[in-house]
């Protein structure tokens, strides 16, 4: 099934010596490390890394997020401490709601940098009913803040803009469950159910005006669609998005782009029908989550004229790619959604 997605590079080019982190330069013993949150803090570029270590670090904490900084983008010093690790943030209630501390995504609004992270939850009788959304804070990535949990399970990661929009803060999600929305045509049987919804708040803490945003209707995505968080350029709001296309028992974790109106984010300019990174390289296909490139944000400079992509390859390793912005920007005016058939009118 992978081979209908092996083609030559389109817009975004992988590091010619990947994958750039991977368990054996880790600073602790780790299985793998991989989807990691990302950002430029103090002219640096930071990774927040996801770890799997080869033993617990405390009772029920298998994996932890690290801090890892760079001058050049691909030597890295990570932090062997780990910024996030499972915490009892629910108090007076029996059972486990943190565990599988993996997937950030961050945001910078003003001076301060928002993280939202997964929280696998447990209820007292150990059945594992999936990930709620956990919003922290920080100015130094020394320490983070914890500020509320932000969704329900289940919800692995809300994606915050970097700044309020006709007065709300705004986020794009990706819930999955009962939470289901497929393509005109469709029914949810055909499991085409895994689309992103668009939410506003006051707060950032009280979310409503709940709305389903996109359909999982790409070429590269016909079971799943999910978000990164949007960076705001002259053209709109550049969406990194990730894509998954399920035949039979098989998946692939591809990734694309869309293109979002400034003022209006629910309005799509533009949304590419075909993936800028699927997995082509061993690295990729082969590991604990076979043939995945998965993401969790990019880093733009519009003076270089270029996008960075640090993403997890088969859940076990984290690879870069890069590519032109303003080639990508272009490629998506293009491709208005009235192309693909879910939005033709």
């Amino acid at each position: 099934m992978i081979e209908k997605f092996r083609g030559p590079e389109y817009i975004m080019h992988r590091y010619e010596k990947n994958p750039i982190i991977t368990k054996e330069n880790f600073p602790v013993e780790v299985v793998a490390v991989f989807n990691c949150g990302q950002v430029m803090f103090e002219g640096k570029y930071l990774l927040l890394i996801a770890a799997i270590y080869e033993k617990p670090i405390a009772p029920g904490c298998g994996t932890g997020i690290h801090v890892a900084l760079s001058e050049d983008g691909i030597n890295f010093d990570i932090n062997p401490e780990p910024l996030f690790k499972a915490e009892d943030w629910v108090k007076n209630m029996p059972g486990r709601f943190d565990s599988w501390v993996i997937d950030p995504r961050v945001t910078q609004i003003g001076d301060t940098y928002y993280i939202v992270r997964p929280g696998q939850c447990h209820p007292l009788d150990g059945k594992d009913i999936g990930p709620c959304a956990l919003l922290y804070k920080t100015k130094d990535f020394k320490t983070a803040e914890f500020i509320e949990c932000i969704s329900l399970p289940l919800n692995r990661v809300p994606c915050l803009f970097p700044e309020k929009i006709n007065g709300d803060y705004v986020r794009l999600d990706r819930p999955y469950g009962l939470a289901r929305v497929c393509p005109p045509g469709h029914t949810l049987d055909d499991q085409l159910t895994h689309g992103m919804w668009i939410s506003y708040s006051p707060d950032m803490i009280h979310w409503g005006r709940h709305r389903p945003f996109l359909y999982p209707c790409m070429s590269y995505a016909n079971y799943k669609v999910g978000p990164t968080p949007p960076i705001k350029t002259k053209d709109g709001w550049l969406e990194i998005i990730h894509g998954v296309y399920k035949e039979n028992r098989e998946w692939c974790y591809s990734l694309s782009a869309m293109l979002l109106d400034l003022q209006d984010p629910t309005k799509i300019i533009g949304i590419l029908d075909k993936p800028i990174l699927t997995p082509n390289e061993d690295y990729e296909i082969y590991g604990r989550a076979q043939n995945t490139t998965f993401a969790c944000g990019a880093i733009v400079n519009e003076e270089k004229d270029e996008i960075r992509i640090y993403y997890g390859a088969a859940d076990e390793r984290i690879g870069l790619a890069t590519g032109s912005l303003s080639e990508l920007l272009s490629e998506l005016k293009k491709n208005p959604p009235e192309l693909l058939d879910a939005y033709k009118k």
